[in-house]
Order: structure tokens, then sequence, then C-alpha cells
């Protein structure tokens, strides 16, 4: 079939004004997408020292990254297809239906990458940390996005949801340098609670780990059933908690043994009454 003059000529010309139509707006795209991508790596350079600043973890710096740099070049996408001249809404429609489906089949999984997420921002423990979470006391070793991962004392590994522990009460037992110790004795009522004041701080005069200020302290606490109930506290280091703890124990024992004030045990008074004629 051959075209006739006339038909090329009208061909040509709607050719040309569909040029005169499309070039300006592929100028306008290019002209964007290189001023976006500009825009994109600074933003992304911006963030990046910021979480640098911020000494964030690695895990967290690298996923933060990651998906601001994903999402900086959908919308730059977006813009590009919409100056073009692409119909937009229904990509939305697939892209909303898409994220509502995989939010409520992740339901349980973005609970714990956001409750993650928070807790390598703001930091209310860090590995090596001992906290009490959840139930469990153990040494942080590891933060993931997902879970946080706990050594025990005994050496059991404890892996929690970070989900649930972002919205539960969590005790960081070493983030301060230093730690009150609280031993509890209990001695005769007749000893004499100065004589045993003394003895206890000298104990502690004696320990170059125990801190002058605050200064120790013994206080009558209780009158107990079989006993004058005392509050011995000091101040140590962290990291020496536990050595001060045992071994002071150990230390009052042997002082009291040597001065002679009873530890008493429990006990009690019976009295036994007769009735006359039996």
């Amino acid at each position: 079939m051959e075209l006739s003059p006339e038909t090329l000529k009208t061909i040509l010309n709607e050719g040309i004004e569909l040029l005169y139509q499309v070039i300006p707006s592929l100028i306008y795209a290019i002209i964007f997408y290189l001023i976006g991508r500009y825009v994109v790596k600074k933003l992304i350079l911006g963030l990046q020292l910021i979480l640098e600043k911020r000494d964030t973890n690695l895990s967290l710096s690298t996923f933060l990254l990651g998906l601001v740099k994903a999402l900086l070049f959908v919308s730059l996408f977006i813009g590009v297809a919409t100056i073009v001249g692409v119909p937009m809404s229904s990509f939305f429609a697939i892209l909303g239906a898409a994220g509502l489906a995989i939010g409520l089949a992740l339901q349980g999984s973005l609970s714990n990458f956001a409750g993650g997420v928070l807790i390598l921002l703001f930091k209310p423990f860090q590995v090596g940390d001992v906290i009490i979470g959840m139930g469990h006391k153990g040494t942080v070793q590891r933060i993931d996005i997902l879970y946080t991962h706990l050594f025990t004392f005994d050496n059991k590994e404890v892996v929690i949801p970070n989900g649930n522990l972002a919205n539960a009460d969590v005790i960081n037992i070493t983030s301060q340098l230093s730690r009150r110790v609280d031993i509890n004795v209990g001695v005769a009522y007749s000893s004499d609670l100065k004589k045993v004041r003394k003895v206890v701080l000298g104990i502690f005069a004696k320990d170059s780990r125990i801190h002058s200020e605050p200064e120790p302290v013994v206080l009558l606490n209780n009158f107990g059933d079989s006993s004058l109930d005392l509050v011995i506290r000091a101040w140590t280091d962290t990291d020496c908690y536990w050595e001060v703890y045992h071994e002071t124990l150990e230390k009052i024992k042997e002082a009291f043994e040597k001065e002679q004030i009873e530890i008493p045990f429990p006990q009690r008074v019976v009295y036994h009454m007769k009735e006359e004629g039996i």
C-alpha cells in the first residue's frame, strides 16, 4: 500500500508537533534528574556524617543509609516519570496494596524492626552492658535489627525480640561507673551497736576499692524477731562490685567472730502453762 504525498506530509507534521511536545518534557526530566541526583548524594553524605558523629551502630547506619537512599531515588524516579507524563495513579495504587499486604504478613517482624531501630538509635544499653530485661539478666552480646542477644552468667544465650524489649522496663546495671553495695546482717539484741558499727567501718577503711564519698554507713534497719537487722551501705566501682560484695561478707563474719559479736539464729520463746492439779 503506497502512501500519498499528502498522507506523508500529515504524518511528518504530526511527528514534528509530537517532538515539540515531548522534547521539552525530556529536557526538563533530564535536568530534574541531574539536579535531583546531586541533591540525593549530598543528603546521603550529610546523613552519613550525622550517624558517624552520633557513633551509631554500624548495622543500623548501613541499613538507614540504604533505606534513605532507596526512598530518595524512588522519589526521584516518580518525579522524572511525572514530568515525562507517565500516569502514576495506577503505580501508587499497586504500591499501596503491596505495602498493606506486606505489613499484615510481617506485623511481628516490623514491630521487632522498629524496636531494634529505637534501641540502636537511642542506646538505652550497648554491647557489653549487663541488663535485666524481660525477666532475664545477662551481658549484651549482640544487638541486631530484630533481636538482642544476651549471655547469662551461667553462659546461656537468650534471644529477646526487640519489639518486646523496646516496650518493657530495662534495668542497665553497668551504665554507671559506680554502684552501691548493700549488705543486710542481723546481730543479737545484746550487741553494742557502736562497736558493731566501728568494726564494719574498719573493714571498709582497709579496702582501697571502697569510695570515701559517699561515706560507708551502718544503719539499724529493723527490730527483727530474733535480731537487730542492720543495713550496710558502701560505694565502689561497678567493675569490682561482686568482688567487694562477697569478700566483705566473709570479712564481716570473721571480724564478728573475733570481736564476739553474735549473729543469732532464728529463735522463739515458748511458755508452757501447767494447770493446777494436773
